[in-house]
């Protein structure tokens, strides 16, 4: 694969825009296309318009856009770019991680990026604080490790925010759900259940929940609790709160645990928690368990696993096993678990439904597994089409599932 660099092409001859930097750095000027003229002439260079002009928008994409990454975020087909070292820039289109032509000069490059980056969404990265995780103002969601943490170069990662969610048609024609498996997704936001979706790093979780949000009726207030806000239902009444962290002096943080509490002041019809990774599962738990139908995302390996992970971060908030297994068994229904196949691709592998076991601890029971051609039915689907369609004769029915 050939290697495109950064200031390399059409009228940037290598090295020629390390001297305009440092004269507009000197002189405090910005990088319009006349001041560039100026910083050549300088310099003791002849240039054309064109030549001057690509200059400027080579510059202007380095001290205000994302540089050489600006191509690949507006690729509508990208969901996250990833880069290892100058020379790395890796992108996912939904198939699996692709190595790209773009490259950086040098290490020093990546730093310097990343640390205007995190300057525009308000964060500190230096020595001190060699890593950052935050949301830029476009809603890319932004994380990045400074040497020596990172070994050899600034490691970036960026997570693309669609401006708009995925419908569930769309995620069923891109596969990510079984042919009619929308019927039962429908359905189960139809009986307004209270459900997880579990899925590893990258597995569309966040896609998914969007997609699910969005079928909620019109006349529902959902609020949102998120670290970062990434979660864009197509709904007409969602209020979104987001964390904060504390700035220099220790004030002002603002936690997920915060948050859920306060939704739950929001007269919300629906509450959904974008990740679910810490004490907030305390309260996320008390508030299913008092009339409120809620859901979120959570890390974890397979659909089974999500009781022990839910009981590891209560226990960690200080609920006991029992009292925790107790809240679980009445407050979640459904865990949704999201995979990739071998090709990259994401889908729903798994659904599963949930029970307590004759010690009285929850577990989870396989109700629905992927299919090509449909989901195949396993021995929870008759506890879940129940609880389909109780919810369903309460609520808006459930028809087709």
């Amino acid at each position: 694969m050939s290697r495109v660099r950064w200031d390399e092409g059409p009228g940037a001859p290598a090295g020629l825009l390390d001297g305009v930097r440092q004269w507009l750095a000197e002189s405090g000027a910005e990088a319009t296309p006349a001041r560039v003229a100026q910083a050549l002439r300088e310099q003791g260079r002849v240039l054309g318009d064109a030549e001057v002009l690509g200059a400027a928008e080579r510059l202007r994409s380095e001290l205000v856009g994302t540089g050489p990454l600006e191509p690949l975020l507006a690729d509508p087909s990208v969901t996250d770019v990833l880069v290892a070292a100058p020379d790395r820039v890796w992108v996912d289109r939904g198939g699996g991680l692709e190595l790209t032509a773009v490259s950086f000069p040098d290490a020093g490059a990546v730093r310097r990026l990343a640390q205007r980056l995190a300057a525009v969404a308000g964060r500190r990265l230096d020595d001190a604080r060699p890593w950052v995780d935050a949301r830029l103002p476009d809603g890319t969601r932004l994380h990045a490790v400074l040497p020596p943490v990172a070994v050899g170069c600034t490691c970036l990662s960026l997570r693309v925010v669609r401006p708009r969610a995925f419908t569930l048609d769309e995620l069923t024609a891109a596969g990510t759900v079984p042919p009619g498996g929308d019927r039962v997704l429908r359905a189960l936001l139809d009986a307004r259940l209270s459900f997880l979706i579990s899925g590893g790093t990258g597995s569309g979780k966040t896609t998914l929940l969007s997609a699910l949000l969005g079928l909620v009726g019109p006349g529902e207030r959902i609020v949102l609790a998120e670290d970062s806000a990434e979660l864009r239902p197509d709904h007409p009444h969602v209020v979104r709160l987001e964390t904060r962290p504390a700035n220099q002096e220790g004030a002002g943080l603002v936690t997920l645990q915060d948050l859920v509490r306060q939704a739950l002041r929001m007269r919300p019809d629906r509450v959904a928690v974008g990740e679910v990774r810490g004490a907030e599962v305390v309260h996320l738990l008390a508030a299913l368990n008092t009339g409120h139908s809620g859901c979120g995302t959570v890390h974890a390996n397979a659909a089974a696993d999500v009781p022990a992970r839910l009981e590891a971060l209560g226990t960690a908030a200080g609920l006991d096993r029992a009292a925790l297994h107790s809240q679980l068994a009445a407050a979640l229904s459904v865990v949704l678990h999201l995979a990739r196949d071998r090709a990259g691709r994401r889908r729903i592998a798994e659904v599963h439904v949930l029970e307590r076991d004759p010690s009285g601890l929850v577990v989870t029971v396989p109700a629905l597994r992927w299919g090509e051609e449909a989901f195949a039915y396993e021995r929870g689907w008759e506890r879940l089409r129940g609880l389909l369609r109780a919810g369903g004769d309460k609520g808006q029915g459930s028809e087709g599932a």
